[in-house]
């Protein structure tokens, strides 16, 4: 019984840091222009534009760093150490965000954050995999997802409000911080508030009895890359998350300034098109680990979700231009894209499933950290397209039709992960 009162103690935990980990995440497309017009108020709209797309690459890059980093480390020395490190990592860094000046500082801190930002998810969902019973761990990891995308919803309401919680800093302080600052600072706040809960976590008992055994190879990346059946598992994982962040990353984050105006819509706000994709996002993930947990498959739910997203996409770039909609609508089909992609929880559990113990820290971390930095991949075929003299739906269509294509070939070779038993190892 003590047990188990630990594992839903380290179920709210990694709940919790996943919040704070996507309201981080997001929260820089929210702050970005206004914190941006603070740091360069005589620079051009287009400068200030380029500029922030370069801090959002560093960032990516960060997570593409970190996620070897916290991976590798999670095999190592304990997903627990990974799992709480990360969130110190990116709070501190949030906290520092708010107190930048010039684009070197905002660049190092991005990177910074990028780093810390990319060992939570991974660590968290590792953990409850191998500490919750086989037949229910789909339980776990849909409450982490589920709740930790609502992160994004904050970060659009605090980015909006965010000037009440500084006239209360102003009032106590004596100094006032614009509204970008505010955000930043609550952001690093909630992670240390959440580091005081780590007593008492518990540490995976499979990466314990594996750390007993000092002849395993543990966190080995040869493992991986130079083993050619497990990096083609891999790249299939990658593969059938991307579709999430084409969604995300192309088609939501940039609704102001390509896909409201392709749909007639031209009063339409980021930061609301993101909130309301993410409450799709939490909605989708939900019933994707009741469905999960129903039908005793991962895979038949991931097929069904990016059947549905393809659907969405076509109706979204395709039909809905015909017609002069309004925002209400336009923010419900954010809603429906967000939900089409609620098949990230069970995606990441996939990753953590399809591999050893000894390298289940690396592939749950690196994975949905490739499958984030995959959005530059996505951005760069999009504007290809684009140049091509192809307009913004139909370039945007193709790159769609194409990923979730790949992914869904990707799921077929794929084998089936439901009540799969985690405690082995791989050998070279």
């Amino acid at each position: 019984m003590q047990a188990q009162r630990k594992v839903l103690f380290l179920i709210i935990i990694a709940a919790l840091g996943y919040f704070v980990d996507i309201y981080d995440l997001v929260l820089f497309g929210v702050v970005k222009a206004e914190s941006l017009a603070t740091i360069m108020p005589n620079a051009s709209d287009e400068l200030r534009a380029s500029t922030g797309k370069f801090l959002f690459n560093i960032q990516m890059l960060g997570m593409l760093i970190g996620g070897i980093l916290w991976g590798v480390l999670g095999d190592k020395k304990g997903r627990l150490k990974v799992l709480f490190g990360s969130i110190l990592l990116y709070s501190v860094a949030n906290i520092l965000n708010a107190f930048v000046t010039d684009i070197p500082s905002y660049t190092i801190i991005r990177l910074i954050a990028g780093i810390g930002l990319a060992g939570e998810l991974g660590a968290g969902i590792t953990l409850i995999s191998e500490l919750m019973p086989k037949e229910t761990r789909g339980y776990g990891t849909m409450i982490v997802v589920t709740f930790g995308a609502l992160g994004a919803v904050a970060a659009s309401l605090v980015g909006a409000e965010g000037q009440i919680v500084g006239a209360y800093i102003a009032q106590l302080s004596g100094w006032q911080p614009a509204n970008w600052q505010v955000v930043y600072l609550i952001g690093g706040g909630m992670g240390l508030l959440l580091l005081l809960l780590r007593v008492g976590a518990l540490e995976s008992g499979y990466f314990q009895q594996m750390d007993a055994e000092k002849s395993i190879q543990k966190g080995q990346l040869k493992l991986l890359f130079g083993h050619r059946q497990n990096l083609i598992k891999y790249l299939h994982c990658i593969s059938i998350g991307i579709p999430i962040w084409y969604t995300v990353g192309l088609l939501v984050m940039n609704s102001a300034d390509n896909f409201g105006p392709w749909l007639g819509v031209y009063a339409i706000s980021n930061g609301k098109a993101v909130m309301y994709c993410y409450l799709g996002l939490s909605a989708g993930d939900l019933l994707a680990g009741f469905l999960s947990q129903w039908w005793k498959s991962r895979k038949k739910v991931v097929q069904l979700y990016l059947v549905f997203s393809l659907i969405v996409t076509i109706v979204f770039l395709g039909i809905f231009h015909q017609y002069n909609i309004s925002d209400s609508t336009y923010y419900f089909l954010c809603f429906l894209l967000g939900a089409g992609t609620g098949y990230w929880a069970i995606f990441v559990t996939i990753a953590a499933e399809q591999f050893g113990t000894n390298i289940r820290s690396t592939t749950a971390n690196t994975i949905p950290n490739f499958v984030r930095g995959s959005v530059n991949v996505v951005v760069l075929f999009f504007s290809f397209l684009v140049s091509m003299g192809i307009n913004d739906g139909v370039s945007a269509t193709v790159v769609g039709c194409f990923f979730i294509g790949l992914a869904l070939f990707s799921l077929s070779q794929l084998k089936e992960t439901f009540g799969k038993d985690l405690n082995y190892f791989e050998v070279s």
